[in-house]
């Protein structure tokens, strides 16, 4: 498969949104960069300043906080054609909250702090395709707080299937755990009732 192939993806949840011309295809291809992360390599680590964005076009990754107890806390996991990275430390170049984890092997489409502030202003569109799914994760991060608060278990259970339809055969039970905030040995009974 040649480069333009593996961009089609990007390139069409782009156009989803604002219009590219071809020549801002090819500027977007020109800053950017094709990276592949073998199953449970670190992606990103930890209290380290976060460099890039990942655009996923195969694989899965996770993002999770350590905290001083060494406990790992899934935050949320990235499938093909979804984002990746941490966006605070991105953004403001400080060291991150979080890790992230290729949990199987993953190839991106990675873009740099530096080069996407050139591509913000060569191809200003750019900024609203962003803006706007800064917006739709700042609404799903709401509804996921109002999730942990309000229900039970068992309708965390249910909203991560329908948020992460199939992923359940892609990553272990444990990781699904953490993010739902139950121990493995609970997800089992909730997995036995809801089946």
């Amino acid at each position: 498969m040649d480069t333009v192939q593996h961009y089609q993806k990007l390139f069409q949840q782009i156009e989803h949104i604002v219009p590219i011309s071809a020549f801002e295809k090819e500027r977007i291809m020109k800053y950017s960069s094709l990276q592949f992360f073998p199953k449970k390599s670190l992606v990103q680590q930890q209290d380290s300043v976060v460099f890039h964005e990942y655009f996923l076009l195969k694989g899965c990754m996770r993002t999770y906080h350590t905290d001083q107890n060494g406990n790992e806390h899934n935050l949320f996991f990235a499938t093909e054609h979804w984002w990746a990275g941490d966006l605070e430390s991105f953004t403001r170049q400080t060291p991150s909250s979080f890790t992230v984890q290729a949990l199987e092997d993953t190839t991106v489409i990675a873009i740099s702090h530096s080069d996407i502030q050139i591509l913000y202003n060569e191809i200003p569109q750019l900024e609203r395709f962003f803006r706007i799914l800064i917006q739709n994760a700042f609404v799903s991060l709401q509804r996921r707080i109002i999730n942990n608060l309000s229900q039970t278990a068992l309708e965390r259970y249910k909203q991560f299937r329908t948020m992460y339809p199939n992923i359940e055969q892609r990553i272990s039970q444990k990781h699904i755990a953490s993010y739902l905030g139950i121990t493995p040995e609970f997800l089992s009974l909730l997995r036995s009732k809801h089946d």
